[in-house]
């Protein structure tokens, strides 16, 4: 068995990329509703704040700081993926292990995760979390991207509506506010 290192940080922010197993489907997007209420269900009963997300076909991205008292990722994870895999329909394949195990097919089991070390990094991986659907080619503009906290960070200010507008200019992120 694998030997997972993590870093558990009370109160650490932390940026995540959690993955569909099968990174040909859309269900992220097409279930968009679902997994908005699993994120709101989850943070009902295990609080954390969400600073940043965007959400793609097959991954999402997602930038959050935990209570002050607080180390405990996993257990948030496992409630939203378990959450969205409830509110979707069944039908996908799975492996014989997957049966047994009772789980879906949905998530990859893991997610990756990196404890945000200061302001810097903090900025890079909100400028990296909303130019992420251009990366992938889904948009030309930031701002055309419906499922991302982009548009929060235009409301409050942060950042201007044309942010990252020019895809030919990809070593830089463009203007904060």
């Amino acid at each position: 068995m694998s030997n997972y290192r993590r870093l558990w940080m009370p109160g650490g922010t932390y940026f995540f990329t959690v993955n569909l197993l099968r990174r040909d489907r859309c269900l992220l997007i097409e279930h968009a509703d679902a997994l908005r209420d699993a994120f709101r269900q989850t943070q009902a009963k295990r609080p954390f704040e969400m600073l940043a997300i965007v959400i793609l076909p097959d991954h999402l991205h997602c930038l959050w700081r935990l209570p002050p008292d607080d180390a405990d990722n996993a257990t948030r994870w496992r409630s939203v993926k378990a959450l969205f895999s409830r509110a979707t329909p069944t039908g996908e394949y799975r492996s014989e292990r997957r049966m047994v195990k009772g789980e879906r097919g949905i998530w990859q089991r893991r997610y990756w995760e990196h404890l945000i070390r200061n302001e810097t990094d903090f900025t890079a991986h909100v400028d990296y979390i909303h130019f992420n659907p251009v990366k992938h080619g889904h948009v030309a503009r930031v701002a055309d991207w419906p499922y991302s906290s982009f548009h929060r960070y235009v409301e409050r200010s942060e950042l201007s509506k044309d942010w990252a507008a020019a895809p030919e200019d990809t070593a830089s992120f463009g203007e904060r506010t």
